[in-house]
């Protein structure tokens, strides 16, 4: 089984484990991209696992460009993995690993090698062919563990946090060089990730898992935009609630607060803003903004370069991003009274 040959993933994997089930329907095509983005803990490496034949399914199917892969054993399941400690044989050579594969599945020797040899010059590692894991960086073994995964041509690759491993600087080099793997890869791929920026860079299309079901799901910029959740909304970097629009109007949850937006819509609704679109005031400013109401300062932090302000209140709870001057201006400090105040055309507002 190879890569871009049939059809791609057609799943459903379902997982019971004590009380915890995980039941995500999953598809990707040839050469697509799919991420599993959700908070520890959601399923995300057990799907994965489970997709590799490492968990046992409870049920569900799981089929690789036609082919049913559970009754299969993993080594003949046509799926490579990367792990997020990247699993390098110790022993091993940096060709020897990537070889590792091929020869597993039949290949001569001196072929098996041969491949290797020119996986180890795509990921840019041709020098490093004699090396051992140990003496390896940690963004070198990720270049070899990605090589010796598709060295057996898979028809599905596997990651599983393949970046987290990383420190910052090496992380983004990384990222770049996966994303350029991952456009020249022709079969289907599945990364997990709690990471939104891995997500949104290096997939076609994102699936959030939360609590072993999906909630969410599409292209990368919609889920951005367009959040369905806390969770997501946290991720990036969104104050999110959910209500019900009559008209140019939202009223918000229990009924406590109404937001006015320029979008008009009627039903079950969410409404977004940026915290930098919430502007603070010591004091009730003149001309009484629209969307006002008044708050306490609930905690404050240094968020890159501005100050990220969580405000409580009893109707609404939200993020704001001020300039450090405007901390020492408003004299901000937790359990300061503030009023805060977002425009109307600030808002973006969707069905529920």
């Amino acid at each position: 089984m190879t890569g871009g040959t049939g059809a791609g993933l057609d799943a459903r994997v379902v997982v019971r484990r004590g009380g915890f089930v995980l039941d995500l329907p999953l598809t990707a095509g040839p050469g697509e991209v799919v991420a599993l983005l959700g908070p520890n803990g959601a399923g995300k490496s057990t799907a994965l696992r489970a997709l590799a034949g490492l968990v046992r399914t409870s049920g569900g199917h799981l089929r690789l460009d036609g082919a049913d892969l559970r009754p299969l054993p993993p080594e003949r399941r046509g799926i490579g993995m990367v792990f997020q400690d990247y699993l390098l044989f110790p022993h091993l050579s940096a060709l020897e690993n990537v070889a590792f594969g091929p020869r597993c599945r039949g290949v001569r020797r001196r072929e098996a090698r041969r491949a290797a040899a020119e996986w180890l010059e795509r990921v840019g590692l041709a020098g490093y062919a004699s090396a051992r894991p140990r003496e390896l960086s940690g963004g070198q073994a990720q270049r070899v563990a990605l090589a010796r995964a598709l060295a057996v041509r898979p028809g599905l690759l596997l990651l599983d946090e393949p970046l987290a491993a990383l420190d910052a600087h090496t992380r983004m080099e990384i990222r770049a060089a996966l994303r350029r793997h991952l456009a020249g890869f022709e079969g289907a791929a599945v990364l997990v990730t709690h990471d939104p920026l891995d997500a949104m860079v290096l997939a076609d299309r994102i699936v959030v898992v939360e609590d072993g079901r999906p909630v969410q799901e599409g292209e990368p910029a919609e889920v951005a935009r367009r959040p369905r959740t806390d969770y997501v909304a946290r991720l990036v970097g969104l104050n999110l609630y959910r209500g019900r629009a009559e008209g140019g109007r939202v009223v918000l949850g229990d009924g406590s607060h109404t937001l006015d937006t320029v979008d008009s819509l009627d039903g079950e609704v969410f409404l977004a803003f940026a915290p930098s679109a919430v502007a603070l005031y010591r004091t009730r400013p003149d001309g009484s903004p629209r969307n006002l109401w008044r708050a306490r300062v609930g905690a404050i932090e240094r968020h890159g370069d501005r100050v990220r302000v969580r405000l409580t209140g009893e109707s609404i709870t939200a993020l704001a991003d001020v300039t450090a001057a405007a901390v020492a201006e408003l004299q901000l400090s937790e359990g300061s009274p503030i009023w805060a105040a977002v425009k109307a055309t600030e808002t973006h507002v969707y069905p529920a």
